[in-house]
């Protein structure tokens, strides 16, 4: 197997095998009919897909108001996890972010999961709060991370 993976901007035929790795990835799996209307309607948001060996293998979700970022969802499959690939999408949507005059980039990780808030400070964000019972499957709270663009 090559191990050069590409990131590019995500097309509407990405659809089926991103939603497969969300379903894989989370508990309360965003629908199909919302990465459609995120990738085709939603004005402020961008979507990234990493592909090795012309599968999808992870992505991104980012949305850019003004002057703020937001890192929506983003999720590698299980079977790529520990290849870098995490690490890469993510310097590359921060990249995307200052490109896109963002000052700011944020995103919200479960209190639990250790290793993805291991990951986020490993490239550069910070604890910046709590949102209380953020999650609706299981009312955990959301650890609000933050990195600064400028």
């Amino acid at each position: 197997m090559d191990n050069e993976f590409t990131i590019r901007k995500m097309v509407r035929e990405d659809i089926e095998e991103v939603y497969q790795i969300e379903c894989q990835s989370f508990s309360a799996p965003w629908t199909k009919e919302s990465l459609y209307y995120e990738l085709e309607q939603n004005l402020f948001a961008k979507y990234l897909v990493v592909e090795l060996d012309g599968k999808v293998v992870g992505y991104c979700g980012l949305w850019v108001i003004m002057d703020d970022a937001q890192i929506t969802n983003i999720a590698v499959h299980p079977e790529y996890r520990g290849r870098n690939i995490g690490e890469a999408l993510l310097r590359f949507t921060i990249q995307l972010s200052r490109e896109m005059n963002a000052k700011r980039l944020s995103l919200e990780v479960r209190v639990s999961n250790h290793i993805a808030q291991s990951l986020y400070k490993k490239v550069g964000f910070l604890p910046g709060g709590i949102r209380k019972r953020y999650y609706t499957d299981n009312q955990e709270d959301a650890l609000v991370m933050w990195v600064n663009l400028i």
